[in-house]
């Protein structure tokens, strides 16, 4: 048990895959997982339990924005020896070929200064995805038929950002969309040998103004859950 995560010793499975909003965790557990037991309540961030396909892991909410998925993926990492961390979550496509519905597997995430900013000093370290979790997610995203880009993302500190100009050049140098957390969760992983990947569903656009209706989100979610999970135990 630590601060914020409540899940006795052996509650929680070396794998984890980490939604921002803990009631996506709940229904993806319930879902996709068998035998789902909630393991974490603490300050509403829902954490559960449960076997894909006879493999254990769980599913843990880790807020918005890179200081709170670091709290998360910290105590996760070195509380409860999670070994495999992949965030499922929403971005927004910056790419004209990039559409709504479209996954992201991120290979590499960009930021502006992420909660381990400060231990670099003058290094721009550059967070990237471990190849193995990444290159089994693309096959499981083929293998579905789910039209999937493969790329550098951007993990912005603010969710209401006022540079424009930041965003031409991030359009300009191929950056396939824009979330919140993917920057911090492959720092941790790096500095503790862990492996982590994002996997990410296109909910809005930044160019063209396109966003996902609601009634339509949970199906398309559940493609990049599937993909996270076949990916996680290939």
């Amino acid at each position: 048990m630590t601060v914020h995560i409540g899940a006795k010793s052996g509650q929680i499975a070396e794998t984890v895959l980490m939604p921002g909003d803990p009631y996506r965790a709940k229904w993806a557990a319930q879902t996709f997982l068998e035998g789902a037991e909630l393991v974490n309540e603490v300050r509403g961030m829902l954490g559960f339990t449960g076997t894909y396909k006879g493999n254990r892991v769980t599913i843990q909410g880790s807020g918005m924005g890179m200081p709170s998925l670091s709290i998360y993926a910290n105590e996760l990492i070195r509380d409860y020896n999670a070994q495999t961390l992949i965030r499922i979550g929403s971005c927004g496509g910056m790419q004209p070929q990039v559409g709504i519905r479209d996954v992201i597997v991120a290979m590499t995430a960009s930021t502006i200064t992420s909660p381990s900013s400060g231990i670099f000093r003058e290094l721009n370290f550059a967070p990237c995805a471990d190849y193995g979790l990444l290159s089994a997610a693309v096959k499981a995203a083929e293998a579905r038929g789910t039209k999937t880009h493969v790329g550098g993302i951007y993990s912005s500190d603010v969710f209401y950002a006022e540079r424009p100009d930041l965003d031409e050049q991030m359009v300009r140098h191929g950056i396939l969309g824009v979330e919140m957390e993917a920057a911090e969760l492959y720092t941790l992983a790096a500095r503790h040998g862990r492996r982590a990947l994002a996997v990410l569903t296109v909910s809005d656009h930044l160019q063209t103004g396109e966003a996902l209706p609601s009634e339509d989100r949970e199906k398309t979610f559940g493609d990049m859950v599937e993909i996270a999970l076949e990916a996680a135990f290939t």
